[in-house]
Order: structure tokens, then sequence, then C-alpha cells
């Protein structure tokens, strides 16, 4: 489980916000837990307040459809309904349908069914554990997104409502909820007219408008070899109206015999992805839908590795930028983000610019 003390670090991320107290002309600011995560929303505007109430209401609600260690949520009744169709709503069949496609689109380094899997190596409870390849192997016959069914449809231009998973099967959407969350709050924001704001949730970053002075949010990525240091990062991005998301082995991991197994597991194997990768950034513009992009794409192009990841950054699958840092200290930066992008000093990092 993430550790609130790991607010700004634990997924990758410092952020260079503004003033810690409102004022009378202030940002409204809240700090939330949910989705396992600490979260801190900082929101200017005449709408402040009401817009960081349905926020924070929005925040919940998700949690409560989508948490995965919730008993009562939409999620854990149909991981226990033992291949039972269950009436989930709309819009978890949604999320599903959109975790699909992100599937299909990565070739499988994507897959919200590796719950059992990652429950397996304990990252679900925190009571971490190797298990036996025997065991890996017979969990990995229930992954993939075809034993996942939807179905009730109230009209051809409507969603499913239903769905089901074969026996065996189970979710997890923590790979897309924050992501999806920073998307309905993008959301509300327009709703509000809200001209700023600054958003964290955990590793998902949410950088709404410009600073109130006009200048660029301050985005910091966090130094994988230094994740307890607030200060060490790999480089600071300057983003306006931008989705920046990071997935890193440094987050949650554990060891044992010598040997660090991390919590990014490959669903093609059933093991810690091990590729040479430390963290993926994945950035883009602050439209509807792509919050939940970055949020799926950074834990794939951890798994697919750097050059894959290279590779499907250029095929033009989905638009977005990235920031890759491997084990041997290179810092992989596609050119979209060059000029917003600057290197830290005195990391012992080397950095290229990719195009």
């Amino acid at each position: 489980m993430k550790r609130i003390a790991a607010l700004f670090l634990a997924l990758g991320m410092v952020l260079a916000a503004g003033c810690a107290k409102k004022d009378q002309d202030g940002p409204e600011q809240r700090e939330v837990y949910a989705m396992d995560t600490a979260m801190v929303l900082t929101i200017y505007g005449e709408d402040a307040l009401r817009a960081a109430n349905a926020a924070e209401e929005e925040i919940y609600r998700l949690d409560s459809l989508l948490s995965r260690t919730n008993e009562a949520s939409k999620v854990s009744l149909l991981n226990n309904a033992e291949g039972k169709m269950v009436p989930v709503g709309v819009a978890l069949c949604d999320l599903i349908q959109t975790a699909a496609t992100y599937t299909e689109l990565t070739d499988g380094a994507f897959d919200i069914t590796i719950a059992p899997v990652v429950s397996a190596w304990g990252f679900t409870t925190d009571h971490y554990q190797v298990p036996e390849q025997e065991e890996l192997e017979e969990l990995l016959t229930h992954v993939g997104m075809e034993h996942v069914q939807l179905s009730g449809k109230s009209s051809a231009s409507a969603g499913y409502e239903n769905a089901s998973l074969d026996p065996g099967t189970q979710i997890d959407m923590g790979g897309i909820a924050k992501g999806y969350a920073s998307d309905r709050l993008s959301v509300i924001f327009q709703e509000h007219q809200i001209p700023q704001a600054l958003i964290s949730l955990g590793g998902n970053v949410l950088a709404w408008g410009s600073k109130p002075n006009g200048s660029a949010w301050r985005v910091g990525i966090q130094d994988p070899n230094a994740p307890s240091d607030p200060n060490a990062y790999v480089g600071i991005l300057q983003l306006t109206d931008a989705f920046a998301v990071t997935s890193g082995s440094y987050e949650r991991f554990f060891e044992q015999d010598g040997v660090t197994y991390h919590h990014i597991i490959d669903p093609s194997t059933g093991y810690p992805a091990q590729n040479g990768l430390v963290s993926v950034t994945v950035v883009a513009d602050a439209a509807q839908g792509n919050g939940t992009m970055c949020d799926a794409l950074s834990t794939a192009l951890f798994v697919m590795g750097r050059e894959k990841a290279l590779d499907f950054w250029r095929s033009g699958a989905c638009d977005f930028e990235m920031i890759l840092v491997d084990e041997d200290g290179l810092v992989t930066v596609t050119a979209g983000l060059e000029d917003c992008f600057q290197a830290a000093e005195g990391g012992g990092y080397t950095y290229e610019v990719v195009s």
C-alpha cells in the first residue's frame, strides 16, 4: 500500500506548487486519501470552492466504484461473482472497454486481468513473497481480456451495463483508475470555469492552465536512486494544460535472497518486468481521455522496455511524449518535451533527446 508520507515521492513526481496556506486570493486546497494514494488538489478561481467539493466527491465516488480492496465496490463484487454476470453499471463497463483497447494497442503489456498474479506476489496486501513457478503458470492461464465479458445494452447507442469474469479471473483497475479520475476532474474544472489548478493523484499529475502569474507549472521527476529525497530530481518539466504520469520500479518493492522484486508485473511472464528501465513518465495534453491514456501507457511502456517503448511512441498509435530512465543512468526525452524539460545537475545522469 502506498504510504501517505510518500505523497509527492512514491510515484515518481514532486510538484513545485505555490502557497502552502489559503489566503483571501489564494487557492482552495484539499488533501484526500483514496485509491490507496495520498492526493493534493490546489484549485484557483471564483468557483474554486464548489469545484473542490465536486472534485473531492468524485474521487471518493470513483474509489467506491473501482477499488479492489473495498469489498462493497463494483470491482470487488465482479471479482467475487464466481463467473456470474453482475450489474456493474455503464461507467465501469466503459472503463473496462477502454482498458481492453490499451491492452490491444500495447500487445498485452497493459492488462487489468493481471490482478491474481499481483496478489500472488503480495503487492495487494504488503505480505510479500516470491510465488512458485507452478502457481504463476496456473494463474497466467486466467490472464487476458478474453476472460472478460460485457452485456446488457439497453439500446444500440447505449453502453454495456453488466459484466462477468471467467472463473479464476479477476481485474485490478489500479493501473488506470487515477488517470480516469484526473480526466473526470478536468471535466469538473471545465464546468466550473476553473482557470488554474494543480492536481497530484499520487504519481498522476494534472497541470490545469498555467500558474496564476502566467508561468508554467513545474513538475519534478523523482530521482529513482533517491526516492525518499524530495529534492532529488532527474529533471523538471514545465507544463501547461497537461497530464504527466510516472511509473517506477522504486515505488513498491521487496528483497528476498538478495534479489529485488518490484510491483510492475509483465503479464507475459508473471514476473516483475526486467528490461533495464527504472522510471517512465508519460505526458499528454489535458484533453478528456488523455489522463487515462497516460496512466495505462506509463505501465505498458515500462513493461515494454526502452526500445519497444520508443517504437510504440514513433508508431503514432497514441499522441503523447515520454521520459525514460534506465538503470545505467540514461535519461531519454522525446523531442516534443525538449523545450519544456530541464535536466538536473549533479545526479550523474546522461541525457539524450530522440525523435
